[in-house]
């Protein structure tokens, strides 16, 4: 079976190239995971954005640090369970950390989300010792699990992909914008890629327009930072997936331009 798992969606463009590649059938996917922290105007995500986002038939979003900068997000997750914030927030918080969806062949997906804690606000516990305690409480309700770490450290993402070899299907990093071209099978069978990369504007600083973070950087000031405008790229991974074992079997990097 296929996975898509779509890198950090930024702003109006990005949810423009997910409805895009919707309508060509997200690669022919038997489920899709998409983490839209940035989809709200490049921080966070609104009501009324993760209506519209869920016409595309996505499966399941993650979130990530700017899981709290819209506050309606709250009433998002009070009446949604596919989509999920990082499990390793500290506190009684609204929202899971994970969720489980069917896939198109009946397979059931476990997913968790996870935040890191190098360069990383707001503050979360040791995410390697959350990932142990998702993955028990996911194990009887699911046939494989997907993970979606959110972290700036590529350290940091490495030593999670070597902790879950083998526990997990998939261990996908979020979070840079920029997409890695070190996507693997582990040895003991887990599909893995440092970062997805974004799906959003495709001339932009990490989704920004490029002249105003121009102006920051040689003035030493600028404009409020706004999302760039223009076309879009889509920034993904379709992993395969040995149902029987629940090995990755094969990684295919994606990156589209529109």
């Amino acid at each position: 079976m296929k996975i898509l798992m779509i890198g950090d969606v930024f702003g109006r463009v990005g949810r423009d190239m997910l409805f895009e590649y919707s309508e060509r059938g997200f690669f022919g996917a038997d489920a899709v995971i998409a983490n839209i922290e940035n989809a709200a105007h490049g921080r966070g995500v609104t009501k009324n954005v993760y209506d519209e986002i869920s016409k595309t038939g996505i499966d399941a979003f993650t979130l990530g640090n700017h899981v709290w900068n819209c506050p309606d997000i709250v009433n998002v997750f009070r009446y949604n369970d596919n989509i999920i914030r990082p499990y390793n927030l500290e506190g009684d918080l609204p929202g899971s950390g994970t969720t489980v969806i069917k896939a198109k062949n009946g397979v059931r997906i476990g997913v968790i989300n996870l935040l890191g804690r190098v360069n990383v606000q707001p503050y979360s516990t040791n995410p390697f010792l959350a990932a142990d305690k998702a993955i028990e409480s996911l194990k009887s309700k699911c046939d494989i699990i997907t993970v979606d770490f959110h972290a700036e450290a590529t350290s940091e993402k490495q030593a999670m992909g070597y902790y879950l070899d083998g526990r997990v299907s998939v261990v996908a990093g979020t979070h840079t914008h920029v997409q890695t071209a070190d996507e693997k099978i582990l040895a003991k069978g887990t599909g893995y890629i440092t970062d997805l990369g974004m799906t959003g504007p495709a001339v932009s600083v990490l989704g920004m327009d490029k002249n105003i973070i121009l102006d920051s950087f040689i003035k030493g000031y600028s404009k409020r930072f706004e999302p760039a405008t223009g076309n879009g790229q889509f920034n993904a991974a379709m992993f395969e997936i040995d149902e029987t074992s629940g090995k990755c079997t094969a990684v295919e990097r994606i990156n589209m331009n529109l």
